[in-house]
């Protein structure tokens, strides 16, 4: 049976052959799905083992294809070199490596999927990128089966020695963007061009477009026609480009490229265990899809960029080196499925990757074991059943699991190894009404809840902490502290109105002591151990901060405090706490910038504002505004500001003073959008009403007088643009619709050909004559959020629901333009260049990130 299926499956390879012969001109574009094809097909063979007598399928297939296109990376790279080993008749056969491949052959002590001086690493693992349509192509890989991808053989790796050189020979990388694939293998790159490929399915610069077969353009009337999101959209080419248009005109890639450059932001209103520091000096903690390494003495930050997904926990292992991280589930129904990585803290190489595949929602808690020296690593899946799984996470392929269980029908949020070695319990699991006490015995778990007094059972048992001796002290959501008897499940003493509301962390210092914070009075308190009583040492963390999520310790007697507005602050018991990293609680919806300096405004649904400055990366000023807000504008000169709220109410505000002139309400709805004209004179508030109110400014920005509202959308205004003569706009909705108005009778313009060679003073509307080609395969018209073109005209970007930041050539008047496309945002809610266009900025949303991206010459 297994010879037949072979048979089978090596005619449909055949016949798939033939087929790639007669669509040459379209390899390019279906290279990416042909390699997931021969990932599958690798991981089938596998599973058989291979044939004695031929060649494998997977390898025949590949050689092919390379004969017929000129890539940078071959297609035989991508196949998994766990089936290239096994199945080479050379043992010195290059190493080849599949989209989740990370692993290498090292002269170092660590193995990576990126390279230091002394080691050959294959590419890491792209993330979901949107992939090019082919139907009749996509339905005969569908027939061919369907299979994981594999993971290294683990007799590829080199086993790690933790030694005190280990951090000193490591070579330190700014972010694992500093890495590309050259011919299979990863090649360092000098900074200038560095770029966030990590996260694109193929490598960045070599995107290519999804063709133009809806697009038809009519060269008599020089409009360009195709289908989007239920409607047919016609867009006027500009005369400039009418003699040379062409539909099916291939753009070039923009001669610029994007780098990560800063992160600004901390998640700590729904995350624990996620802020370390490490013996780098560097504060390790993560938000949005990236892990970040804050040097907050030199000022500066690198990046792990790997994860497909939300990353929501962290772990240090013993050593003090590797760092795992869980994410969340992605947008892709395969490489965004929820999994933990296993990489060095210094040189940012993917070690291991564990659970791809096997966990469900998201990975809420990961631990490394302590008292045998982290060779164990427990992962909570936030499923339904809170599933426990404990992997020996250095053996097999992907690790090896050795034990999983049902942990609770309740929330689990945290999770502690004993270190005290041969103990009854190996490790301790909490949560919503129940901490558990687990051990561990030949590979089979035992379990035993704690038993509370009936009047004194918490409602949730928010933290846990082993003391230098053996104790396990719990805090729970009465304030209070529980010291659980040695080697068993019995408290053994409870200390009540440790603080007043929830204990959300506990803090075993180096000299033994205990640092208890509270999550609702906001002090942190010292503890004597083990006679468990207060110091009287108590601090406070200022209320605008928020309350302590999580604590460590830092340099000397310092600590560092991860707060519930998404704060990091450092402090001690005798320093006031100040503030390293500062953020938005809630979603971030958008940016606006300086039109003159190096600033930008951020905004949210938290109500604050924040001005920034990207040069020193630090905050100027924050204001609360009390509404959440929804949208904002600098004045031309950029000594104003409107800000609007979701309510309808929009306030002018000083941008120095910081003091608000005036406050007016367009209707009950939330405004989307509000920009001033280029010559300041004008105001444009576009509503979720489907309205556009046009305000006359007088008295230096002080006075507002509304002249009429503009009628004619759909649905609601998203995007707006005012033309240089200071009297048309367009304006984009939510129903992807393009119109043009004049504003000085506030009327729509029915001919939208007159409108064709007009000048605009910006282009933020992604579907407009110079910009509709970031609209991809795919993509419906509310999917790409925010564009903005740079001041020059050359350069354009947008970003999408599904977090891609995609770099453009401007004008983009191509259906389905080439681009450079970047990851690191669940989702973007707003783009926007400097105003001397060297960084690009990009807000996260939901994330409540923002990014700075350098832009760079490629």
């Amino acid at each position: 049976m297994a010879m037949e299926n072979d048979q089978d499956l090596r005619d449909r390879i055949n016949s798939l052959e033939k087929r790639l012969d007669d669509q040459n001109d379209e390899m390019v574009c279906l290279r990416s799905t042909l390699a997931d094809a021969l990932r599958r097909i690798g991981a089938i063979e596998t599973r058989r083992g291979p044939s004695p007598s031929k060649e494998p399928v997977h390898r025949r297939l590949a050689q092919s294809v390379s004969s017929l296109t000129d890539c940078n990376t071959p297609i035989s790279s991508q196949i998994p070199r766990d089936v290239s080993r096994r199945q080479s008749s050379s043992a010195n056969a290059p190493i080849a490596h599949s989209r989740n491949s990370n692993m290498s052959r090292s002269n170092g002590s660590l193995v990576s999927e990126c390279p230091s001086s002394s080691s050959a690493s294959p590419a890491p693992s792209p993330s979901p990128t949107s992939r090019p349509q082919h139907v009749q192509f996509n339905s005969l890989i569908s027939d061919i089966g369907h299979g994981r991808t594999r993971t290294p053989n683990s007799s590829m790796r080199t086993s790690f020695v933790s030694t005190p050189n280990s951090l000193q020979t490591a070579k330190r990388w700014s972010s694992t963007s500093d890495f590309v694939p050259t011919n299979g293998l990863m090649s360092r790159k000098s900074d200038s061009n560095s770029l966030l490929n990590l996260n694109a399915k193929n490598p960045v610069g070599n995107m290519t477009r999804y063709g133009t077969r809806s697009a038809v353009y009519s060269s008599d009337e020089g409009f360009v026609k195709f289908p989007f999101k239920g409607r047919n959209i016609n867009l006027y080419i500009p005369s400039a480009q009418r003699e040379t248009y062409s539909s099916s005109k291939t753009l070039p890639l923009p001669d610029a490229k994007l780098k990560m450059e800063w992160v600004y932001g901390y998640r700590g209103k729904d995350c624990r265990s996620n802020l370390y520091l490490i013996p780098t000096g560097e504060l390790v903690y993560c938000i949005a899809a990236i892990v970040v390494l804050f040097d907050a003495e030199e000022h500066g930050q690198r990046f792990y960029l790997g994860h497909t997904g939300d990353v929501k926990c962290l772990a240090v292992h013993p050593n003090k080196l590797l760092i795992a991280s869980g994410q969340t589930a992605g947008r892709d129904p395969y490489e965004g499925t929820p999994h933990v990585r296993i990489w060095n803290s210094v040189s940012l190489q993917t070690l291991f990757v564990l659970g791809q595949g096997d966990f469900s929602k998201a990975v809420s808690c990961v631990a490394f074991s302590k008292a045998d020296g982290g060779s164990m690593l427990l992962i909570i899946d936030e499923s339904p059943d809170q599933t426990l799984s404990l992997w020996e996470w250095q053996k097999g392929e992907r690790g090896q699991r050795i034990a999983e269980t049902r942990c609770s029908s309740d929330l689990v949020v945290a999770v502690e190894w004993n270190p005290v070695p041969r103990e009854r319990f190996a490790f301790v699991t909490s949560g919503k009404g129940h901490v558990c006490f687990w051990s561990l015995e030949n590979g089979t778990l035992g379990r035993k809840l704690g038993v509370f007094e009936s009047r004194d059972k918490p409602k949730y048992i928010t933290c846990l902490a082993f003391a230098d001796n053996g104790d396990c002290i719990t805090g729970d959501s009465n304030g209070s502290l529980i010291i659980w008897l040695k080697g068993s499940n019995v408290v053994q003493k409870t200390i009540r109105n440790a603080h007043e509301g929830p204990v959300f962390c506990l803090l075993t210092l180096k000299d033994g002591r205990l640092v208890s914070g509270g999550g609702k009075d906001g002090q942190l308190v010292l503890w004597d151990l083990p006679s468990y009583r207060r110091t009287g040492y108590i601090t406070e963390i200022p209320e605008k901060y928020g309350n302590v999520r999580v604590a460590v310790q830092g340099k000397g007697s310092h600590i560092l405090v991860g707060t519930t507005r998404n704060c990091i602050l450092r402090g001690s018991f005798d320093i006031p706490f100040t503030p390293l990293m500062v953020g938005h609680t809630e979603e971030s919806t958008g940016l606006c910038v300086h039109p003159s300096q190096s600033q930008f405004l951020s905004y949210g649904y938290d109500g604050r504002l924040q001005l920034w400055d990207t040069m020193s990366r630090t905050i100027i000023w924050g204001k609360d505004i009390g509404d959440p807000i929804q949208s904002a504008c600098f004045s031309p000169e950029g000594q104003v500001l409107v800000i609007a709220s979701t309510s309808g109410k929009w306030f002018v505000m000083d941008s120095q003073t910081r003091d608000i002139y005036a406050t007016h309400m367009d209707g009950t709805e939330p405004i989307q959008v509000a920009k001033f004209s280029p010559n300041g004179k004008m105001l444009a508030i576009g509503s979720k009403d489907a309205s556009i109110y046009i305000y006359q400014v007088l008295d230096k920005y002080r006075k507002y007088y509304r002249v009429g509202k503009c009628v004619g959308h759909t649905g609601f205004v998203s995007q707006m643009d005012w033309a240089c003569d200071n009297l048309h706009l367009q304006t984009n909705s939510g129903d992807c619709e393009l119109l043009y108005w004049n504003t000085g009778v506030c009327r729509q313009i029915t001919q939208p050909s007159s409108m064709r060679d007009m000048e605009w003073g910006s282009v933020t509307c992604p579907i407009g004559p110079t910009s509709f080609g970031v609209l991809s395969e795919g993509n419906e018209g509310t999917d790409v959020n925010s564009c903005c073109a740079s001041h020059s005209r050359k350069l354009l970007v947008s970003g999408d629901d599904g977090g891609r930041l995609k770099l453009f050539t401007y004008p983009s008047s191509q259906p389905k333009s080439p681009c450079h496309s970047y990851q690191g945002h669940s989702n973007i809610s707003c783009v926007c260049f400097l105003s001397d266009d060297t960084r690009v900025l990009s807000a996260g949303g939901r994330d409540s990130s923002i990014i700075q991206w350098t832009v760079e010459s490629s």
